[in-house]
This record gives C-alpha cells, structure tokens and sequence, in this order.
C-alpha cells in the first residue's frame, strides 16, 4: 500500500479538511448552494441544470467520501491521489475561470482570489501521494 509516515500526514491533513468541509455544507442554505453551484457550473457546465439544494447535498457527500477515502488507511495511496487529483483540479479549474480570481497574467490571484487560489496545495498532495515510490 505504500503508507509511510509522510503519506500518512498527507492524507490526514488533506482528509481532515476535506471530511470538515463536506460536513460543513450538510446544512448548506439555497443561496450558499446556488452560489457554489453557478462556481461549479464555469467549469462542468453540467451543474447548472441541477436544482441548487440538490447540488449542494452531492457536492457535501461528495466531500466526505473523498475525505473519508483520504482517511481510510486500507485504501491504496496512489488511488487515494489520484480521487485528490481529480476533486482538486475541479477547484484550481473553478479558481482560474473565476471572474476577478487571477491577475492580468491569469495565474497569480487577487487578494480576493487567495481564497481559492490557495486549493493547490491539494494539487501537490495529490502529485506526492500519486508518486511515492515504496522503499524496497
């Protein structure tokens, strides 16, 4: 399974946080919910046609799978990063498509894109997790 002390704490900190953020939106209001729904929506036009409320709940259950994933140390690291991968990607995507997110050269954030810009940390979670090399 290739679990080191090095995955572990990358996988309980990133766990942890994802496990609290989709606890958090379980009681996620309709405006919060259209909110993130219409975010989601610029990058997997697909969302839009979703009832916002209903958005939410997936997106809240969708978070504490992947947090639990994350946790749970019987599954494998390299599965475990790419299912990072793919949901962090999603929120760097959102953050790079967000009107007013990104300065001028469309990478470097505004001060009010800190707030998402700072998901890349997930991205290089992911990255270690996919390719640790077990010790032989």
């Amino acid at each position: 399974m290739g679990l080191s002390i090095g995955n572990a704490a990358l996988r309980l900190v990133s766990g942890a946080f994802i496990l609290n953020s989709g606890i958090n939106k379980l009681s996620l209001g309709p405006e919060h919910a259209a909110a993130l729904q219409a975010s989601a929506a610029r990058v997997i036009p697909q969302a839009a046609a979703m009832e916002p409320v209903r958005f939410g709940k997936r997106l809240s259950m969708t978070e504490i799978g992947l947090g639990s994933l994350l946790l749970a140390p019987f599954i494998p690291t390299r599965l475990a990063g790419l299912a990072l991968a793919a949901f962090s990607g999603g929120l760097v995507a959102t953050y790079l498509k967000a009107p007013g997110m990104t300065r001028a050269d469309g990478i470097r954030p505004t001060p009010e894109g800190t707030v998402l810009a700072k998901d890349i940390w997930l991205v290089g979670i992911a990255v270690a997790l996919i390719f640790h090399r077990k010790r032989r």
